[in-house]
């Protein structure tokens, strides 16, 4: 963790934060600030755009620590701006939005064309705008909002948006080639001089690569000795069993096939795959690799439970559970939400609440483990009433 200031809508915004830790979710989650909106996670979309130093930048692909000691301006903060003013009524009038997910990412970069290209026509404002994708109107409202914009600021100039504009223009180069990007050319080493890699370890039970997805961490206390815990924890199925929502179908080795329903707010998957077991019994530790489809929204969903069971005492023992998760597709945009994140350690706590319950009343030789009881609904409000009694004590 690192302290990161930066100066977001003209007030300074100090928190700790992972280094690994985007624009777009520093703004959102330490700020509180939740009119950026973060849909493909990838900087293809452009609804996640902001203006860093007054430029549009994609906030879900910039790391927040790049931005320390900089100054941010989100669609919060665009008060009293000269073009953002003129943009909003354009954009109201001409019928620019429709949902207004893309709106915010929209104005920005819309900003950005007013301010550097006061000559554009049609084709060179569509041209612009299509890093930013609208679902809704079609461009023609937010095209001719534009295009109304710089007519107007043509025909009568604005001193405000002349300062602007001046202030751009003198840091950009007259000539691009001299000094603006210098390429590079591979040079073929001799072979003595480059001295071989060493070989990569293998990764370990228990181990989870943090470099592919959102990483939380959890655990629970077990009422029972650690080899027995841990005699539990390696059974792959009893261990599936007690995620809440799992259904196991199949099981092959090590492996078994078979689904997990998620309902939370507004997103609703079941995503079918399948999920692996590695073990390490030596350091009583495992990972529970899955990977799955969603038949609804065909989003992709990978995941690694790892665990570590420890004593504490002689009947008591410590799991310590780290998931590690990502999403592709449409539910991606959920993936890295405060809402999302805090469900997920709620789910990690009611697993470690299944797992002493199946050891206090162990199945009978022959049951099937059954899915483990889960109740979304009773979930997601509880943790909207940590919310609310949360903002109450911060005031």
């Amino acid at each position: 963790m690192a302290e990161i200031s930066i100066q977001v809508n003209g007030r300074t915004q100090t928190h700790e934060a992972e280094p690994r830790t985007h624009l777009g979710d520093f703004i959102r989650e330490k700020g509180r600030l939740t009119g950026t909106n973060l849909s493909c996670e990838h900087g293809v979309c452009g609804a996640c755009t902001v203006l860093v130093d007054g430029r549009p930048v994609r906030s879900c692909i910039t790391f927040a620590g790049a931005c320390d000691g900089h100054e941010v301006t989100t669609v919060e903060g665009y008060e009293g701006d000269p073009i953002m003013t003129r943009l909003r009524k354009a954009f109201s009038e001409h019928h620019a939005l429709q949902c207004g997910f893309c709106t915010p990412g929209m104005l920005a970069t819309s900003r950005d064309i007013v301010l550097r290209l006061p000559d554009a026509d049609e084709a060179r404002v569509r041209i612009e705008l299509s890093g930013n994708i609208c679902r809704c109107t079609g461009y023609q409202g937010i095209t001719a909002a534009i295009l109304s914009v710089l007519k107007a600021l043509r025909e009568q100039p604005d001193e405000q948006v002349q300062a602007l504009r001046a202030m751009v223009v003198q840091h950009v180069p007259d000539d691009w080639s001299q000094g603006g990007f210098a390429t590079f050319e591979a040079v073929q080493e001799e072979a003595a001089a480059v001295a071989p890699a060493p070989a990569a370890a293998p990764a370990s039970a228990g181990s989870a690569d943090k470099g592919k997805g959102q990483a939380i961490q959890g655990g629970f206390e077990a009422r029972f000795p650690a080899d027995q815990v841990w005699a539990f924890m390696k059974d792959l199925p009893k261990v599936a069993g007690c995620l809440p929502g799992a259904v196991i179908e199949s099981q092959d080795g090590a492996t078994v096939q078979g689904k997990i329903a998620i309902k939370f707010g507004p997103m609703s998957a079941a995503f079918k795959g399948q999920a692996t077991l590695e073990q390490d019994d030596a350091r009583r530790a495992a990972v529970l690799r899955g990977e799955g489809v969603d038949s609804l929204s065909q989003s992709r969903a990978r995941g690694d439970v790892s665990y570590q069971v420890a004593p504490e005492g002689e009947s008591r023992s410590r799991v310590d559970v780290e998931l590690v998760y990502s999403l592709q597709g449409p539910l991606a945009q959920f993936s890295r939400s405060g809402l999302v994140q805090d469900f997920v350690r709620r789910m990690i706590a009611e697993f470690g609440k299944n797992v002493n319950l199946r050891l206090e009343k162990p199945l009978a030789e022959g049951e099937a483990p059954v899915a483990a009881e889960f109740n979304p609904v009773k979930m997601f409000f509880s943790i909207l009433w940590d919310r609310f009694k949360g903002f109450f004590r911060r005031r």
